[in-house]
C-alpha cells in the first residue's frame, strides 16, 4: 500500500518578507515554493529544514520554530505528501543559487504579494485560512 511522504519547507522570514524559489525539477516545475525536501529517517523537522535551507541557498538558520501543515494531494503526479512547515526568523550567510538545475532564482516576496503559481503545499497553506503568516512577522 502506497503511504504518504513527509516535505519540510523552511519559511525564511526577512524584514516582512518570505523567500521562495522559481522549480525547475521534479513535481511542481515552475511553481514558487520555498526551501525544502524530503524528512530523512531520524531527522527532525527542524533539522531537515536547516539542511535544506543551507543546502539550496547557504543561509544557515539560527532560529527555527515549528510551523502550520498542509496535507498535500498532486493529483496530476499521483503524489501524496503531508508538509511540515518550519520558521526560521533568523539566518546568516549569503543568499545564492545552489542547486540551478533544480531552482530558477531565489526571491524575497512580501506574503500579501506572492508571486503565482505556487508549489501545491504553500498554495494549500495560503488557502487553508487557518493560520495568519503576518503573524510569523512580527
Amino acid at each position: 500500500m502506497e503511504r504518504p511522504k513527509i516535505g519540510v519547507g523552511a519559511l525564511v522570514l526577512n524584514e516582512g518578507k518570505i523567500l521562495l524559489g522559481k522549480r525547475i525539477h521534479a513535481h511542481g516545475v515552475g511553481t514558487w515554493c520555498p526551501p525544502g525536501g524530503h524528512l530523512e529517517f531520524g531527522e527532525t523537522p527542524a533539522d531537515c529544514a536547516a539542511r535544506e535551507l543551507e543546502e539550496e541557498t547557504g543561509l544557515i538558520a539560527e532560529e527555527i520554530f515549528p510551523g502550520p501543515w498542509t496535507n498535500d494531494i498532486f493529483e496530476t503526479e499521483g503524489k501524496h505528501y503531508v508538509s511540515l512547515f518550519m520558521l526560521v526568523n533568523k539566518f546568516q550567510g549569503v543568499l545564492e543559487l545552489k542547486e540551478p538545475d533544480k531552482c530558477e532564482s531565489w526571491e524575497w516576496f512580501s506574503w500579501d504579494a506572492l508571486p503565482s503559481p505556487l508549489f501545491l503545499s504553500l498554495e494549500n497553506l495560503v488557502g487553508s485560512g487557518v493560520y495568519n503568516m503576518s503573524d510569523a512577522f512580527l
